[in-house]
């Protein structure tokens, strides 16, 4: 098992910074990509960014330019430094791994998730 906690969400104005932790413990090691997703009131949950082992990142082109995905491998922390914030990004931001290869943009290809993270985004 996998938990993972995340951290660093809050209120900010359009055109702010925040940065998201997730703080990985348990059987690590078995977790190959890491990701962020996000979910906005009403709608479905939506991929952000994903980062391997090997630190190959990929991200949705809503973010991208904006957000950057990074780990700390010592902490076995994932950040998602989110910067150029618009009011549509707000949303419940998720952390999330799998135990998979390949190129993950799906929810279902991801084992274990946070508790999330709220991001508001004021305009």
């Amino acid at each position: 098992q996998v938990q993972l906690v995340e951290s660093g969400g809050g209120l900010v104005q359009a055109g702010g910074s925040l940065r998201l932790s997730c703080a990985a413990s348990g059987r690590t090691n078995s977790t190959y990509i890491m990701g962020w997703f996000r979910q906005a009131p009403g709608k479905e949950r939506e991929f952000v960014a994903f980062i391997a082992r090997r630190g190959t990142t990929y991200y949705d082109d809503s973010v991208k330019g904006r957000f950057t995905i990074s780990t700390d491998s010592a902490k076995n922390t994932v950040y998602l430094q989110m910067n150029s914030l618009k009011p549509e990004d707000t949303a419940v931001y998720y952390c999330a791994a799998s135990s998979n290869f390949g190129f993950l943009t799906q929810a279902l290809q991801y084992d274990y998730w946070g508790q999330g993270t709220q991001v508001t985004v004021s305009s």
